[in-house]
């Protein structure tokens, strides 16, 4: 402990998608989820590395793409900035897109930090023609400059070098336009407090209105702010028109004599395979055939046929009904004459026959199949292509095609994308991407469940993936009407289309394989407890009495109340409700679809609800679990007698 006080930082900054977390890995030798698509990380990753004879505390921190936080999670980035006082600070920057990113690295100098700039991808870069001169970019800057290309280590040791051979220096800097740095002289030198962004970068972020910094002088000057605060609104007032223009007009000026002789452009290159394909991605004509080809093939064939069909009836018929369960519950069964500890291990909702095998035989083999297929496709750079696509038609539910990053997580677990949603931009597109996670988005295992049920009805899977998207569109496009706030401004980096590297998919697959299993275990553990507690009890009784009349109303018999109940611990283990129901033969076609519809709208899981808490407040998340609740249960019942109204299923 004593060692990790004293340990100096490296901390990695930089836009999203740019390499930060697979440079963190190879630093630490820990892993954190490295995906070809911006979004991945949303909380500080820490981690220890020894270069040297020194040894460091690693900080991977969110994507932010200038010192001006917008989203939430570019201000838990600039945070660690605005706070601490690291050792190296990491500037990692994706080559292809250096001229876009450089203003920010000239702003981390002008803030005085002890940057090194990373210049990383430049593999991709010198494909599209672009050469680097980077002892010359080295020295337009002042700061160390090493090129790297992370995905393959090359540049590991020179950027290791850089770091053990770090000397601070005073900071040097281009200057602004003379009348703005007049004004920023005319600021800083008021400032007499030690900042950590130094006096001139926290002037600059003053007259930028950036009230994080402003509280920040308030706190710090104390009884001199008095004399501070009049010359700062005498400079927004007389700059409130173009102050941040021209502030981006300068920097991007002072980029262009950075590049001066550190780079060159090809004037004509053949775009690569992937880019062109990359472009086929983001194209309607060509992007939603694409889209298609994916969803069936990635999700209904392989999750739903061979991960919720084959391995599931492998592992639950043949593995564990012939081989461990038999043997298994004897043993437990065997253990104790006492009737309540023998229905507690081996009951109708005992710690084996429920907990162990719904986790083991049904969620296993489903989450797993699906987080292989995501772990392909981000590793692809697909997703970003994906938001791009579908940007247009988020437009008119309140949200950016940024939001397709937190939705497509939601396929994996809703409770992690539940917190993604903190890289939106605006509160009202966050609420928004909440309510639909929790309404319309099915996570993998409840999703894998539903598509081996349902694939064994014709039509039946097509009225489930009908009446999902109705719903979805239909309360998203009432949402952005109902909710006020500004509407979404949609930017995010578009990283290289390459093919998937077999280690990095594997390595994501199991770690959140590994990691989900360690979740939803003492989760289904928990929920056998209180099943079977509530059945001893009597209580189970009177919670599926009081569901009756709602479930009978939607035409399911009143076993279904059960599948209802599992589904509040865990959405996956109401599917696997579902999956016992159907395979006892109690449910017909129309009854099949109806439940598989309620039950995806039913309420978030307990996980999600506590997720959404955190993230909004209990008043958001109860309001949300209660329009969810009640619109599930309308929609089921609507569809029920639409459906027989019909015939279709009959």
């Amino acid at each position: 402990m004593h060692e990790d006080v004293k340990s100096p930082q490296i901390v990695l900054v930089g836009n999203p998608n740019v390499g930060k977390s697979v440079l963190f890995n190879v630093l630490t030798g820990s892993y954190t989820t490295v995906s070809n698509y911006p979004g991945t990380s949303v909380e500080i990753s820490t981690g220890r590395c020894r270069i040297g004879e020194r040894s460091y505390e690693v900080l991977d921190t969110p994507g932010m793409y200038s010192m001006m936080p917008i989203t939430e999670e570019e201000r838990v980035a600039r945070n660690i900035l605005l706070t601490g006082r690291p050792a190296i600070l990491l500037h990692v920057v994706d080559a292809r897109n250096i001229e876009r990113m450089l203003p920010m690295t000239l702003q981390l100098i002008e803030a005085g930090l002890p940057v090194i700039l990373v210049v990383n991808i430049l593999d991709e870069a010198e494909r599209l023609g672009m050469k680097f001169n980077l002892p010359q970019l080295q020295q337009n800057l002042g700061v160390p400059v090493v090129g790297t290309v992370m995905k393959k280590r090359q540049g590991l040791d020179e950027l290791q070098g850089a770091i053990a051979a770090y000397q601070e220096r005073p900071a040097s800097f281009e200057p602004y336009a003379v009348d703005l740095e007049a004004d920023i002289e005319r600021l800083s030198t008021l400032l007499t407090g030690d900042y950590c962004l130094g006096r001139r970068a926290t002037a600059i972020l003053m007259m930028q209105k950036d009230h994080e910094v402003e509280e920040v002088v308030r706190a710090e000057e104390g009884d001199g702010f008095p004399l501070i605060a009049p010359v700062l609104h005498d400079i927004q007032f007389a700059r409130r028109v173009d102050l941040n223009l021209q502030i981006s007009l300068e920097r991007k000026r002072m980029t262009r004599k950075m590049l001066d002789g550190a780079l060159e452009q090809a004037l004509s290159v053949d775009p690569p395979f992937s880019e062109r394909l990359s472009r086929w991605a983001m194209n309607p004509f060509s992007g939603i055939p694409l889209l298609l080809l994916v969803l069936y093939f990635g999700l209904y064939q392989f999750v739903g046929n061979f991960g919720a069909g084959t391995l599931v009836d492998f592992m639950e018929g043949t593995l564990f009904g012939k081989y461990i369960n038999p043997p298994a519950i004897k043993f437990l069964n065997n253990l104790t004459d006492i009737y309540w500890l023998r229905e507690l291990l081996a009951g109708e909702y005992g710690l084996w026959t429920l907990g162990v095998r719904y986790a083991f035989a049904l969620v296993l083999p489903i989450v797993g199949t699906f987080f292989l297929v995501f772990s392909v496709l981000e590793d692809t750079g697909y997703f970003p292509r994906l938001a791009m696509l579908v940007d247009r038609l988020f437009k008119q539910i309140g949200l950016s095609g940024r939001a397709v990053i937190p939705m497509v997580l939601g396929f994996g677990c809703d409770t992690m994308a539940t917190m993604v949603t903190r890289t939106l931009e605006t509160k009202r597109e966050r609420v928004i991407a909440m309510v639909l996670l929790s309404l319309a988005i099915p996570c993998s295992a409840q999703l894998g469940v539903i598509l081996g049920l349902l694939s064994a009805v014709p039509g039946s899977l097509a009225i489930w993936l009908l009446v999902m998207v109705f719903i979805f569109l239909l309360i998203g496009f009432l949402s952005a009407r109902v909710l006020p706030g500004e509407n979404p401004v949609f930017y995010m980096e578009i990283p290289p289309m390459r093919m998937p590297q077999l280690r990095n998919v594997l390595v994501k697959t199991l770690t959140r394989m590994q990691s989900y299993f360690l979740e939803i275990l003492p989760l289904f553990l928990i929920a056998s407890v209180i099943l079977w507690a509530g059945k001893m009890s009597g209580v189970l009784d009177l919670v599926v009495k009081a569901m009756t009349p709602v479930v009978t109303a939607l035409g399911l018999p009143p076993d279904a109340s059960a599948a209802f109940i599992f589904g509040f611990f865990r959405r996956d283990f109401g599917a696997a409700g579902l999956y016992d129901l159907q395979k006892a033969g109690l449910l017909s076609p129309v009854q099949l679809t109806v439940a598989a519809v309620t039950l995806t709208l039913f309420v978030p899981c307990i996980a999600q609800f506590l997720m959404m808490k955190k993230e909004r407040g209990i008043k958001t998340a109860s309001a949300i679990f209660v329009f969810v609740s009640v619109l599930a249960f309308a929609t089921g019942w609507v569809l029920n007698h639409a459906l027989l109204f019909t015939g279709v299923l009959t």
